[in-house]
């Protein structure tokens, strides 16, 4: 009869035993340093190396050239302690399961004080010491604390809060932990080259996950399929099956109908597993499993690589694809619904039922009314925009057709003559944003053609702005604002509206004082407000709002501000009309200005308050005494950037 494989290849120095470096290492350090413990306590799940490390501590401790870290494995207490030697009279091993009794420990303490007979220490080894009992482990207690120098107890649990506390305190406590799954799948690949045995690929996932990180179980699961394989090895459609776990097809299955939300897709699964005579709540945990390793894929698209999800290859790629579509919101609900279906499963007598609720509660987040459902839907919402923005077909690009303001100025830039060279420009307050130049283009001044004959007569203007040579098509940009006092109402009020939302902003009562307030004028970095109630006035010269005015003032005027408020009624006080107000007084035979007929800007201030500069929005229609600019254009060259800029807002750029 062959030995088992746990038996077979049972690590026989601390450099074999696998996945626990973290506590072969400092035994190896201690054993080299000569600091010895006289108990140890080794506690961990089953089958992760605790009897074997301490086969192997008493080894080292024994062995002839000892103590070392590393046994000859020829002298005649290694040759005993070996995995096919007969034992040491000097090292016992005791079953607490069936001596953890007071009299088995009084037995104990009476043989301990005789001398080892061929070694150099007597060790005693005592396997599952938590089924101790309170009475022996208190019968214990004065031998485990100050035992003979020869003594050394080393006591290996699966649950060492059992263990007495006053036993626990007075050893050396080493936690072994589970074996991780590559160093698991490494080791069942080295044994089974060592035996020669045929295994796929695909195969040893399931060994290691049916092992659970116990190298025990996970080696007798690996010698059970060796053993009832065929002439063709072990193949994955047998070890799945004499494993019971389910088949990554129906997995992939049930996977790609939750990607598509397909309910009848789902039932169909679920039928085959139950045909398949699958446990239903195997399944549930298989599935759970599955959506873990897609979420940590959409985490971590190299999780294969990492070690994080263990699949092959082939398998790799599909799981990437699906956890591509689903999303992590759909997978962490589906997931939750999952294991919630799969923990109602624990005793019931339905358990198909079961399973397919929660398969069917996963595709439908409609019926959860949690922040995760939502999530879920908006995901899916998402998903399915960007696959029909992939999906449609690609359209030749046309070029582009320009319309609205930029159509206007390119074709008045074609039509324009081109000037001569002049000076810079005079920088001039920028229009406001908001109103487009082409919504009262019917209430525009169309240019008249003045007779060739006529003479022109003077007139009375502002000073006329130079302007240099343009490109070849001009573009038009607002204009810096000045600073300080060079600023005037008519500026102010054109950039009014940034003004109330930045205001609004940093505080919204203070934007509601401003609300009732007009610009009546604005000097010398002093901007006048009216108001029509005493109490808006009042509360906007207190802290914090007058501050807060002040600072947006600077920040999109620039320079220094002060603000005064003043209260009267209308018309007593200069005020920008909210509507239609009556312009300053044209000549004769011009026609109101742009400014008053456009519903939203504001008009210059009455003649009586009237600032030195003409406000820029104010523009008249050319006479017929006025020069006739070359090319036929129907305006002179200054009638013309007159006509641009109160239309665009904006100049013409150099």
């Amino acid at each position: 009869m062959a030995l088992a494989l746990y038996r077979k290849y049972r690590p026989q120095t601390f450099a074999e035993v696998v996945g626990q470096e973290h506590v072969t290492e400092p035994l190896i350090n201690a054993i080299r340093a000569g600091r010895l413990n006289h108990a140890y306590l080794f506690s961990g799940p089953r089958g992760c190396g605790k009897t074997s490390s301490a086969r192997i501590l008493a080894r080292s401790l024994n062995c002839a050239q000892g103590p070392t870290p590393e046994p000859c494995g020829e002298c005649r207490s290694c040759v005993a302690l070996s995995a096919a030697g007969h034992g040491s009279v000097d090292v016992i091993e005791i079953d607490a399961a069936s001596h953890g009794g007071v009299d088995d420990a009084r037995e104990l303490r009476e043989r301990a004080v005789f001398a080892p007979v061929d070694s150099r220490f007597k060790i005693y080894i005592i396997d599952e010491a938590h089924m101790v009992t309170a009475a022996g482990f208190n019968a214990l207690l004065k031998l485990v604390e100050e035992p003979p120098d020869y003594v050394l107890f080393i006591f290996a649990t699966t649950e060492p809060d059992k263990v007495l506390p006053t036993i626990r305190s007075r050893t050396h406590h080493y936690p072994f932990r589970l074996i991780p799954p590559p160093a698991m799948r490494e080791l069942c690949r080295k044994l089974c080259d060592e035996e020669g045995a045929v295994v796929a690929d695909d195969v040893l996932p399931l060994v290691v996950r049916a092992g659970g990180g116990s190298a025990r179980d996970t080696l007798s699961v690996l010698d059970q399929l060796i053993a009832g394989a065929g002439a063709e090895g072990v193949t994955y459609e047998r070890a799945a099956g004499l494993l019971g776990v389910t088949d990554a097809g129906l997995l992939d299955e049930m996977c790609e109908a939750f990607a598509a939300a397909d309910g009848a897709a789902v039932m169909e699964v679920v039928e085959r597993v139950v045909e398949g005579g699958h446990d239903p709540r195997r399944f549930a945990g298989d599935l759970l499993e599955r959506l873990r390793d897609l979420l940590v894929l959409t985490q971590v698209p190299d999780a294969g690589t990492l070690g994080l999800v263990d699949a092959p290859a082939d398998q790799l790629g599909k799981m990437t694809s699906q956890a591509t579509r689903m999303g992590t919101s759909t997978l962490t609900r589906m997931a939750e619904v999952v294991a919630a279906g799969l923990a109602g499963m624990r005793g019931a007598t339905a358990p198909r039922l079961l399973l397919e609720l929660a398969c069917v509660r996963a595709i439908l987040p409609g019926s959860d009314e949690s922040m995760a459902g939502l999530m879920q839907r908006l995901e899916t919402l998402e998903q399915r925009a960007a696959g029909a923005a992939l999906a449609a077909p690609a359209r030749p690009v046309a070029a582009p057709v320009e319309t609205g303001p930029a159509a206007v100025r390119t074709a008045l830039a074609q039509a324009a003559p081109t000037p001569a060279a002049a000076p810079a420009p005079k920088p001039e307050p920028e229009a406001p944003a908001e109103v487009p130049p082409w919504e009262d283009a019917s209430e525009a001044p169309k240019p008249q053609a003045a007779p060739a004959a006529a003479a022109p007569e003077p007139v009375e203007e502002p000073p006329a702005e130079d302007w240099s040579e343009p490109a070849p098509a001009p573009v038009y940009e607002p204009a810096p604002e000045p600073a300080g006092g060079g600023t005037s109402a008519a500026s102010v009020r054109r950039q009014w509206d940034r003004i109330m939302m930045a205001v609004k902003d940093r505080k919204r009562t203070t934007a509601a004082l401003l609300q009732d307030a007009t610009i009546a004028d604005a000097n010398d970095g002093e901007v006048v407000l009216a108001f029509k109630h005493a109490f808006h006035a009042e509360n906007l010269q207190k802290e914090p709002a007058y501050g807060i005015v002040v600072g947006v003032l600077g920040e999109v005027l620039g320079g220094t501000w002060k603000i005064r408020c003043e209260v009267g009624e209308a018309g007593s006080l200069p005020k920008a009309p909210t509507g239609a107000a009556p312009a300053p007084a044209p000549r004769t035979g011009a026609p109101a200005s742009r400014s008053a007929a456009s519903p939203g800007r504001q008009a210059a201030p009455p003649a009586a308050e009237a600032v030195e500069e003409p406000p820029p929005e104010d523009y008249d229609e050319p006479s017929p005494d006025d020069p006739v600019a070359p090319g036929g254009f129907g305006t002179s060259e200054e009638q013309a950037v007159k006509l641009l800029t109160n239309a665009f807002g904006a100049k013409p750029i150099a």
